[in-house]
């Protein structure tokens, strides 16, 4: 195969910045002459952009892309692309079109950025989407994702704000992937452990949105950077408040270990850092803690689903390929906003 990409400090979606730092950014851009066809924008704390063009039809934007946080190109190819594509499926949407975003060192082999765009490829292929061009550019380190076109109807999009009191939330993936790729970059977890990680970041939401598009979902969101707790709060919105039962969340269980022996992200501190005044974390040990703050790289749907269809979403959503679990439920708001139960 050639050179190897080496394992980058902070890749996939540690390297994202973190949730204070952003919003302490987005909070003083100038606001612009708000569209009424922009149904949602990056001041909603969604997953994508999503604009109205006809009564029937709305466009949703996204784009994603990182360092390696895996030493083979090919793979690291389909979990960017993966990740990318997810934010379409998290609003309830359908992949169109994704062009990919580059950057490449010039005097690196180029079968494996050959290597790496096939694996992109096959996902965007996989998604039903066509694979329409990109943008590269020379850098010294290795960073690739997508910008993702895909279509939704106006009134079928999944908001991540869009939870009620009394809704079930369902995890489609497991947690802890953030954890075991940064135990592997250290020869610190197991292979098998590895490869349930490897396995999860490659499989697409697509599968799990189709199941979810049955039911009486009001809101949904992928789990990336900012963790489950993150994107929990996010899917809050201040209105709510919910809670969670602990063992029944998904997780790859040597995350537990390595997490225990303090094979831990920046980033998962960073999350910590941003959520923990909002969690009430109810006595659950350490490592559990940290597994519920861990930033994943194309991790799984969070739905807010309505009570009476939860039991029947679960146990469809168990057919596929990966653990998920019902974790908890929203309630009315209260001192806190996420209540942790053993």
């Amino acid at each position: 195969m050639g050179e190897k990409i080496e394992f980058c400090r902070g890749g996939g979606c540690t390297a994202k910045l973190g949730p204070g730092i952003l919003e302490r950014v987005l909070s003083r851009l100038p606001k612009g002459k708000q569209d009424e066809n922009l149904l949602i924008g990056f001041d909603s704390h969604d997953d994508a952009a999503v604009y109205k063009i006809s009564e029937d039809t709305a466009i949703v934007q996204t784009l994603d892309f990182f360092p390696p946080m895996v030493e083979d190109p090919y793979t690291f190819g389909k979990i960017a692309a993966a990740n990318a594509l997810s934010d379409i499926y998290a609003m309830g949407g359908r992949v169109v079109t994704a062009l990919n975003i580059v950057c490449f060192p010039e005097k690196m082999d180029l079968n494996i950025l050959g290597e790496i765009m096939q694996g992109g490829q096959e996902k965007v292929n996989e998604a039903g989407g066509t694979l329409a061009g990109g943008h590269s550019i020379a850098d010294d380190s290795v960073k690739y994702g997508l910008s993702v076109t895909g279509v939704v109807h106006p009134d079928h999009i999944l908001p991540n704000d869009g939870c009620r009191e009394g809704d079930k939330l369902i995890l489609t993936k497991p947690l802890g992937v953030g954890i075991i790729a940064t135990a592997n970059r250290v020869g610190e977890t197991t292979r098998e452990a590895m490869d349930e990680a490897i396995a999860s970041m490659t499989t697409l939401n697509k599968y799990a949105a189709q199941i979810a598009a049955k039911y009486e979902v009001h809101g949904c969101t992928d789990v990336t950077g900012f963790g489950f707790l993150g994107h929990l709060h996010e899917m809050m919105h201040g209105e709510y408040s919910c809670r969670i039962i602990s063992s029944q969340v998904p997780y790859i269980a040597d995350a537990r270990r390595c997490a225990d022996e303090f094979l831990l992200t920046a980033a998962g501190q960073r999350n910590r850092n941003y959520v923990e005044s909002r969690v009430d974390f109810g006595g659950i040990d350490f490592a559990m803690e940290e597994i519920l703050l861990d930033p994943q790289t194309s991790g799984g749907l969070l739905i807010s689903v309505a009570p009476e269809d939860a039991e029947a979403l679960l146990a469809e959503l168990k057919t596929l390929s990966l653990p998920c679990g019902m974790v908890g439920e929203v309630i009315r708001k209260q001192e806190k906003e996420i209540y942790i139960l053993k």
